[in-house]
Protein backbone atom coordinates (compact mmCIF):
# COMPACT_ATOMS: atom_id res chain seq x y z
CA UNK A 1 0.00 0.00 0.00
CA UNK A 2 1.36 3.34 -0.84
CA UNK A 3 2.00 6.12 1.37
CA UNK A 4 0.41 8.77 0.58
CA UNK A 5 1.82 11.94 3.22
CA UNK A 6 5.23 10.50 2.59
CA UNK A 7 4.76 10.38 -1.67
CA UNK A 8 3.55 14.09 -1.58
CA UNK A 9 6.29 14.89 1.07
CA UNK A 10 8.69 13.98 -1.23
CA UNK A 11 7.85 15.89 -4.23
CA UNK A 12 8.79 19.40 -2.85
CA UNK A 13 7.31 21.51 -5.41
CA UNK A 14 5.26 24.68 -4.21
CA UNK A 15 3.15 26.87 -6.01
CA UNK A 16 6.10 29.41 -5.89
CA UNK A 17 8.04 26.71 -8.03
CA UNK A 18 5.53 26.55 -10.10
CA UNK A 19 5.22 30.34 -11.38
CA UNK A 20 9.38 30.39 -11.58
CA UNK A 21 9.23 27.37 -14.22
CA UNK A 22 6.51 29.26 -15.89
CA UNK A 23 8.43 32.79 -15.50
CA UNK A 24 11.05 30.34 -17.02
CA UNK A 25 9.64 29.64 -20.21
CA UNK A 26 7.17 32.65 -20.75
CA UNK A 27 8.05 34.57 -23.53
CA UNK A 28 9.82 37.98 -22.92
CA UNK A 29 8.28 40.69 -24.92
CA UNK A 30 9.76 44.26 -25.49
CA UNK A 31 8.39 46.89 -26.98
CA UNK A 32 9.36 47.67 -30.82
CA UNK A 33 8.10 43.86 -31.15
CA UNK A 34 5.57 43.06 -33.88
CA UNK A 35 3.71 39.48 -32.64
CA UNK A 36 0.50 38.04 -33.32
CA UNK A 37 -2.42 38.11 -31.17
CA UNK A 38 -6.03 37.22 -30.73
CA UNK A 39 -8.69 39.76 -30.09
CA UNK A 40 -10.10 38.66 -26.30
CA UNK A 41 -12.60 41.18 -25.60
CA UNK A 42 -14.03 44.36 -27.00
CA UNK A 43 -14.53 47.20 -24.72
CA UNK A 44 -15.77 50.47 -25.67
CA UNK A 45 -12.10 52.74 -25.70
CA UNK A 46 -10.17 49.60 -26.44
CA UNK A 47 -10.09 45.96 -26.43
CA UNK A 48 -8.10 42.98 -24.59
CA UNK A 49 -5.37 40.69 -26.72
CA UNK A 50 -4.42 37.59 -26.05
CA UNK A 51 -0.40 37.37 -27.16
CA UNK A 52 0.89 34.21 -25.19
CA UNK A 53 1.53 36.82 -22.17
CA UNK A 54 0.61 36.05 -18.89
CA UNK A 55 -2.25 39.05 -18.76
CA UNK A 56 -4.00 40.32 -22.15
CA UNK A 57 -2.52 42.47 -23.21
CA UNK A 58 -4.52 46.22 -24.24
CA UNK A 59 -5.05 48.19 -27.35
CA UNK A 60 -6.44 51.48 -27.02
CA UNK A 61 -8.79 52.79 -29.44
CA UNK A 62 -6.50 55.30 -30.55
CA UNK A 63 -4.42 53.43 -31.90
CA UNK A 64 -6.34 50.95 -33.80
CA UNK A 65 -5.71 52.27 -36.64
CA UNK A 66 -3.81 54.97 -38.59
CA UNK A 67 -7.27 57.04 -39.50
CA UNK A 68 -9.33 58.02 -36.80
CA UNK A 69 -11.63 55.23 -35.08
CA UNK A 70 -14.96 56.40 -33.50
CA UNK A 71 -15.47 52.28 -32.27
CA UNK A 72 -13.54 49.53 -31.29
CA UNK A 73 -15.68 46.99 -33.76
CA UNK A 74 -15.10 49.21 -37.02
CA UNK A 75 -11.74 47.95 -36.76
CA UNK A 76 -11.78 44.71 -34.68
CA UNK A 77 -14.07 41.31 -34.09
CA UNK A 78 -13.65 39.06 -31.27
CA UNK A 79 -11.35 36.28 -31.66
CA UNK A 80 -10.03 37.98 -34.83
CA UNK A 81 -5.96 37.01 -34.92
CA UNK A 82 -3.89 39.84 -36.42
CA UNK A 83 -0.51 41.24 -36.04
CA UNK A 84 0.14 43.77 -32.85
CA UNK A 85 2.86 46.11 -32.39
CA UNK A 86 4.82 46.32 -28.76
CA UNK A 87 3.97 49.82 -27.76
CA UNK A 88 5.32 49.96 -24.09
CA UNK A 89 6.31 47.49 -21.41
CA UNK A 90 4.58 45.92 -18.73
CA UNK A 91 2.56 48.37 -16.73
CA UNK A 92 2.51 47.57 -12.47
CA UNK A 93 -0.14 45.41 -13.81
CA UNK A 94 1.93 43.48 -16.11
CA UNK A 95 -0.38 44.63 -18.94
CA UNK A 96 1.39 45.02 -22.39
CA UNK A 97 0.21 48.23 -24.64
CA UNK A 98 -0.57 47.34 -27.76
CA UNK A 99 -0.51 49.45 -31.55
CA UNK A 100 -1.59 48.50 -34.82
CA UNK A 101 -1.86 52.01 -36.24
CA UNK A 102 2.30 51.81 -35.36
CA UNK A 103 2.23 48.87 -38.09
CA UNK A 104 0.02 50.83 -40.51
CA UNK A 105 2.14 53.86 -40.46
CA UNK A 106 5.51 52.05 -40.89
CA UNK A 107 3.78 49.84 -43.69
CA UNK A 108 2.31 53.04 -45.55
CA UNK A 109 6.11 55.16 -45.66
CA UNK A 110 7.29 52.07 -47.21
CA UNK A 111 4.26 52.10 -49.48
CA UNK A 112 4.70 55.57 -50.29
CA UNK A 113 8.99 54.82 -50.66
CA UNK A 114 7.72 52.66 -53.07
CA UNK A 115 5.40 54.59 -55.02
CA UNK A 116 8.12 57.70 -55.16
CA UNK A 117 10.81 55.28 -56.61
CA UNK A 118 8.20 54.40 -59.21
CA UNK A 119 8.17 57.88 -60.12
CA UNK A 120 3.92 57.17 -59.66
CA UNK A 121 1.04 60.03 -59.99
CA UNK A 122 -1.63 59.48 -56.70
CA UNK A 123 -4.63 60.76 -57.15
CA UNK A 124 -5.94 62.40 -53.24
CA UNK A 125 -8.83 64.62 -51.76
CA UNK A 126 -7.24 68.07 -50.26
CA UNK A 127 -8.87 67.82 -46.77
CA UNK A 128 -7.70 71.45 -45.52
CA UNK A 129 -6.04 74.46 -46.97
CA UNK A 130 -3.57 76.82 -45.07
CA UNK A 131 -1.79 79.77 -45.81
CA UNK A 132 1.20 77.45 -47.22
CA UNK A 133 -0.59 75.31 -49.41
CA UNK A 134 -3.13 72.48 -49.24
CA UNK A 135 -3.82 69.29 -46.98
CA UNK A 136 -3.93 65.84 -48.58
CA UNK A 137 -3.77 62.14 -47.07
CA UNK A 138 -2.05 59.61 -49.05
CA UNK A 139 -1.51 55.66 -47.67
CA UNK A 140 -3.20 57.12 -44.78
CA UNK A 141 -0.05 59.55 -44.42
CA UNK A 142 -1.04 63.57 -44.01
CA UNK A 143 0.58 65.28 -47.02
CA UNK A 144 1.60 68.47 -47.87
CA UNK A 145 1.21 70.67 -51.29
CA UNK A 146 3.09 73.75 -51.13
CA UNK A 147 1.48 76.82 -52.60
CA UNK A 148 3.79 77.21 -55.56
CA UNK A 149 2.95 73.45 -56.91
CA UNK A 150 -0.94 74.13 -57.09
CA UNK A 151 -1.55 74.59 -60.54
CA UNK A 152 -5.24 75.60 -60.53
CA UNK A 153 -7.33 79.37 -60.86
CA UNK A 154 -9.39 78.43 -57.92
CA UNK A 155 -9.26 80.10 -55.25
CA UNK A 156 -7.36 77.14 -52.54
CA UNK A 157 -10.39 76.81 -50.10
CA UNK A 158 -12.20 76.21 -53.09
CA UNK A 159 -9.86 72.85 -53.15
CA UNK A 160 -11.16 71.23 -50.00
CA UNK A 161 -13.12 68.25 -51.08
CA UNK A 162 -11.74 68.09 -54.87
CA UNK A 163 -9.24 65.13 -55.93
CA UNK A 164 -6.20 66.42 -57.16
CA UNK A 165 -3.31 63.95 -59.24
CA UNK A 166 0.13 64.41 -57.61
CA UNK A 167 3.76 63.96 -57.91
CA UNK A 168 5.84 62.90 -54.97
CA UNK A 169 8.74 66.07 -54.28
CA UNK A 170 10.16 64.81 -50.82
CA UNK A 171 9.67 61.48 -48.63
CA UNK A 172 11.08 61.93 -45.33
CA UNK A 173 9.74 59.58 -42.76
CA UNK A 174 12.57 60.32 -39.84
CA UNK A 175 11.24 64.19 -40.40
CA UNK A 176 7.55 62.87 -41.24
CA UNK A 177 7.82 64.95 -44.23
CA UNK A 178 5.68 63.71 -46.93
CA UNK A 179 5.53 66.71 -49.91
CA UNK A 180 3.41 66.39 -53.60
CA UNK A 181 3.59 68.50 -56.27
CA UNK A 182 0.05 69.19 -58.28
CA UNK A 183 2.09 71.34 -60.99
CA UNK A 184 4.26 68.39 -61.62
CA UNK A 185 1.65 65.56 -62.37
CA UNK A 186 -0.79 68.14 -64.74
CA UNK A 187 2.66 69.35 -66.25
CA UNK A 188 3.86 65.14 -67.00
CA UNK A 189 0.51 64.62 -68.52
CA UNK A 190 0.55 67.58 -70.52
CA UNK A 191 4.00 66.56 -71.31
CA UNK A 192 2.80 62.61 -72.70
CA UNK A 193 1.63 65.19 -75.85
CA UNK A 194 4.00 67.81 -76.35
CA UNK A 195 7.61 67.58 -78.03
CA UNK A 196 10.75 69.84 -78.45
CA UNK A 197 10.52 71.41 -81.40
CA UNK A 198 6.61 71.77 -81.41
CA UNK A 199 5.17 75.24 -82.08
CA UNK A 200 2.12 76.00 -79.28
CA UNK A 201 -0.27 78.52 -79.22
CA UNK A 202 -0.36 79.86 -75.65
CA UNK A 203 -1.19 83.42 -73.55
CA UNK A 204 0.88 85.22 -71.40
CA UNK A 205 0.03 84.68 -67.39
CA UNK A 206 2.69 86.54 -65.67
CA UNK A 207 5.77 88.91 -66.10
CA UNK A 208 8.79 88.80 -63.97
CA UNK A 209 12.14 90.07 -64.51
CA UNK A 210 13.41 87.09 -65.86
CA UNK A 211 11.06 86.30 -68.17
CA UNK A 212 7.12 85.16 -69.17
CA UNK A 213 4.60 82.72 -67.74
CA UNK A 214 2.95 81.11 -71.05
CA UNK A 215 -0.44 79.09 -70.21
CA UNK A 216 -0.31 76.16 -72.76
CA UNK A 217 -3.55 74.28 -72.47
CA UNK A 218 -3.59 74.48 -68.82
CA UNK A 219 -0.12 73.90 -67.99
CA UNK A 220 2.89 76.88 -67.65
CA UNK A 221 6.05 77.09 -69.22
CA UNK A 222 8.68 79.26 -69.10
CA UNK A 223 9.76 82.14 -71.61
CA UNK A 224 12.90 83.29 -70.43
CA UNK A 225 14.22 86.64 -71.41
CA UNK A 226 17.14 85.17 -72.83
CA UNK A 227 14.66 83.36 -75.46
CA UNK A 228 12.33 86.17 -76.38
CA UNK A 229 14.70 87.59 -78.94
CA UNK A 230 17.85 87.53 -80.45
CA UNK A 231 17.93 91.45 -80.13
CA UNK A 232 18.86 92.85 -76.29
CA UNK A 233 15.93 92.99 -73.94
CA UNK A 234 16.03 94.85 -70.61
CA UNK A 235 12.71 93.82 -69.38
CA UNK A 236 9.85 91.23 -70.52
CA UNK A 237 7.12 93.67 -70.32
CA UNK A 238 8.59 95.80 -73.08
CA UNK A 239 7.73 93.10 -75.65
CA UNK A 240 4.61 91.20 -73.42
CA UNK A 241 1.79 92.17 -72.21
CA UNK A 242 -0.39 90.33 -69.66
CA UNK A 243 -3.22 87.90 -71.53
CA UNK A 244 -1.78 88.36 -74.49
CA UNK A 245 -1.93 85.23 -77.29
CA UNK A 246 1.46 84.18 -78.33
CA UNK A 247 2.89 81.32 -80.72
CA UNK A 248 5.86 80.29 -78.89
CA UNK A 249 7.89 76.79 -79.41
CA UNK A 250 8.68 74.49 -77.13
CA UNK A 251 12.90 73.66 -76.65
CA UNK A 252 12.98 71.43 -73.53
CA UNK A 253 10.83 69.18 -71.42
CA UNK A 254 11.90 68.61 -67.63
CA UNK A 255 9.26 65.75 -66.52
CA UNK A 256 11.36 65.34 -63.03
CA UNK A 257 11.35 68.94 -62.01
CA UNK A 258 8.00 69.86 -64.07
CA UNK A 259 9.35 72.43 -66.65
CA UNK A 260 8.50 73.33 -69.92
CA UNK A 261 10.70 76.02 -71.53
CA UNK A 262 9.89 78.06 -74.10
CA UNK A 263 11.00 80.37 -76.99
CA UNK A 264 10.30 82.92 -79.37
CA UNK A 265 13.79 83.70 -80.78
CA UNK A 266 14.32 80.38 -82.13
CA UNK A 267 10.93 81.61 -84.54
CA UNK A 268 12.48 84.83 -85.35
CA UNK A 269 12.78 85.02 -89.20
CA UNK A 270 15.36 87.44 -88.67
CA UNK A 271 17.14 88.76 -85.74
CA UNK A 272 15.33 91.14 -83.67
CA UNK A 273 11.99 90.55 -85.40
CA UNK A 274 10.21 89.64 -81.45
CA UNK A 275 10.99 93.55 -80.83
CA UNK A 276 10.06 95.08 -84.16
CA UNK A 277 7.45 93.06 -86.16
CA UNK A 278 6.36 90.45 -83.38
CA UNK A 279 3.48 89.21 -86.35
CA UNK A 280 5.93 87.74 -88.95
CA UNK A 281 7.32 86.12 -86.18
CA UNK A 282 3.79 84.66 -85.85
CA UNK A 283 2.71 83.82 -89.39
CA UNK A 284 6.45 82.34 -90.30
CA UNK A 285 6.42 80.21 -86.70
CA UNK A 286 5.85 76.77 -87.76
CA UNK A 287 8.25 77.27 -91.44
CA UNK A 288 10.70 78.63 -88.88
CA UNK A 289 9.93 75.36 -86.08
CA UNK A 290 10.62 73.15 -89.04
CA UNK A 291 14.34 74.55 -89.68
CA UNK A 292 15.02 74.14 -86.09
CA UNK A 293 13.97 70.58 -86.04
CA UNK A 294 16.10 70.12 -88.56
CA UNK A 295 19.12 71.31 -87.06
CA UNK A 296 18.10 69.63 -83.97
CA UNK A 297 18.27 66.16 -86.51
CA UNK A 298 21.58 67.26 -88.52
CA UNK A 299 23.29 67.47 -84.44
CA UNK A 300 22.41 64.47 -83.21
CA UNK A 301 23.44 62.67 -86.09
CA UNK A 302 26.72 64.35 -86.04
CA UNK A 303 26.77 63.31 -83.00
CA UNK A 304 25.79 59.90 -83.62
CA UNK A 305 28.99 59.79 -86.62
CA UNK A 306 31.48 60.90 -84.41
CA UNK A 307 30.56 58.39 -81.58
CA UNK A 308 30.66 55.69 -84.32
CA UNK A 309 33.91 56.98 -85.64
CA UNK A 310 35.44 56.88 -81.74
CA UNK A 311 33.80 53.20 -82.00
CA UNK A 312 35.62 52.54 -84.83
CA UNK A 313 38.80 53.87 -84.14
CA UNK A 314 39.24 51.71 -80.63
CA UNK A 315 38.01 48.61 -82.38
CA UNK A 316 41.21 49.42 -85.39
CA UNK A 317 43.61 49.82 -82.78
CA UNK A 318 42.88 47.02 -81.07
CA UNK A 319 43.38 44.97 -84.32
CA UNK A 320 46.56 46.59 -84.62
CA UNK A 321 47.41 45.67 -81.00
CA UNK A 322 46.06 42.33 -81.55
CA UNK A 323 48.47 42.06 -85.32
CA UNK A 324 51.50 43.33 -83.91
CA UNK A 325 51.40 40.67 -80.94
CA UNK A 326 51.10 37.49 -83.42
CA UNK A 327 53.94 38.82 -85.36
CA UNK A 328 55.90 39.45 -82.18
CA UNK A 329 54.66 35.35 -81.35
CA UNK A 330 55.58 34.53 -84.79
Amino acid sequence: MVNLETTQADIGFTHEDFEALLDQYDYHFSPGDIVPGTVFSIEPRGALIDIGAKTAAYLPIQEMSINRVEAADEVLQSNETREFFILTDENEDGQLTLSIRRIEYMRAWERVRQLQNEDATVRSDVFATNRGGALVRIEGLRGFIPGSHISTRKPKEDLVGEALPLKFLEVDEERNRLVLSHRRALVERKMNGLQVGEVVIGAVRGLKPYGAFIDIGGVSGLLHISEISHDHIDTPNTVLNVNDEIKVMIIDLDAERGRISLSTKQLEPEPGDMVKNPEIVFEKAEEMAERYRQQLLKAAEAEAAAAAGESNAGEDAYEEEDETAMAVAE
